[in-house]
């Protein structure tokens, strides 16, 4: 069952809508990879040269670099582990089911952090984050977290329609 579009509403509550919306977005990524082929996850389509494979894996590193490493200041293994050369990268024994997965974590770990802490705290210092002056607050950071979700799940709408021709909403 598909995540329903987060029709807007008469809601103020921020940080309900920014987790409604991560939610719907994280779930139409996982929506646009399934039912690919292995070859077909692993084809890039586009001129720049990535992949679908590559892009869920870069939204998962994405959203625990912004708010495990990033806000909550915590050591993650390796941070940057989507890219290989400034490009994304997917190994050979990364699926999609297994990416997909990972991308779920995400969101329930960020659901954790958003439902634990008020959205005007900035983020920590260390990890992410060293300049005291220059550290974003829970809000901002969801925001650009959001804004790089509904992006890239615009991407692999169209990916998606010159993979098979299936198109979305």
């Amino acid at each position: 069952m598909r995540v329903p579009f987060p029709e807007p509403g008469p809601s103020s509550d921020v940080p309900a809508l920014f987790l409604t919306y991560l939610d719907y977005y994280r779930d139409t990524v996982a929506d646009r990879v399934a039912g690919l082929t292995d070859a077909q996850a692993r084809t890039a389509r586009v001129p720049s040269g990535w992949t679908p494979v590559e892009l869920v894996k870069h939204l998962a590193f994405m959203e625990r670099r912004w708010l495990v490493w990033g806000f909550l200041g915590e050591p993650v293994p390796d941070p940057w582990g989507d890219e290989v050369a400034d490009r994304w990268h997917v190994a050979a024994d990364e699926t999609v089911a297994d990416l997909v997965a990972a991308l779920r974590r995400g969101g329930r770990r960020t659901r954790e952090i958003v439902e634990a802490t008020p959205q005007a705290t900035p983020a920590a210092l260390g990890g992410r984050f060293i300049d005291p002056a220059r550290r974003p607050t829970l809000a901002a950071i969801l925001f650009h977290v959001l804004q790089e979700y509904a992006r890239h799940a615009g991407h692999l709408d169209i990916v998606r329609e010159l993979a098979d021709g299936r198109t979305g909403e």
